[in-house]
């Protein structure tokens, strides 16, 4: 029987919806089993915006509301997770970005070698300088940092970035594809009935 892959998804007050929902779906329908984890402002250095109000749901960025599974803590190691996840959105994404424990924890799953996605989110790891993509908004903060690409997808050895809500769809079936396999790819991307031509 093959091991059962697992991944860690983050979510914050104003995340990008999409950018969660369809990647934690896509996952689930490979049969990786998914734990998404709240992401609170406790610990960042964010203003006292009363925009985003933290409760037991996140207030996504388009006002869904999501129960995540549980809170974030430093205990969401490599050694429990095969993947990390990080949805973009622009107040989640700065959330998140200024967590150093969540930076510290992408760092530990690269050293791991085990895969870290994030989908448009500005990037304070201080990873050494590789191919990457993001949401156009914040190309002029990596470009000169990494090796910038306009691709929807870019694999660079365990780290996997893709652009934005458009974008996840490839980029949680790449994430598919890495864990588990083109097949499984196949099997996943067929009963979603893309029309012909596209990324599936």
């Amino acid at each position: 029987m093959a091991e059962l892959k697992k991944a860690v998804i983050l979510i914050a007050d104003g995340t990008e919806e999409m950018e969660f929902a369809i990647t934690y779906d896509t996952l689930v329908r490979a049969g990786i089993q998914c734990t998404s984890a709240y992401v609170s402002r406790d610990n960042t250095e964010e203003s006292t915006d009363d925009e985003y109000q933290s409760g037991p749901y996140a207030t996504c960025s388009r006002g869904v509301k999501i129960v995540p599974d549980t809170l974030f803590t430093p205990d969401l190691t490599p050694d429990k997770y095969d993947l990390l996840i990080i949805p973009g959105g622009a107040a989640g994404a700065n959330t998140i970005s200024q967590n150093s424990v969540v930076q510290h924890l992408v760092r530990e799953y690269i050293n791991a070698k085990k895969y870290v996605g994030m989908i448009c989110a500005a990037l304070e790891s201080n990873l050494p300088r590789q191919r990457l993509t993001s949401h156009p908004s914040v190309k002029h903060q990596l470009e000169n940092h990494y090796d910038y690409s306009e691709d929807a997808v870019v694999v660079s050895d365990h780290f996997v970035t893709s652009r934005g809500p458009g974008t996840t769809f490839p980029f949680a079936l790449t994430l598919v594809e890495l864990l588990c396999g083109k097949e499984k790819r196949k099997d996943v991307a067929g009963p979603m009935v893309f029309p012909h031509g596209t990324f599936a």
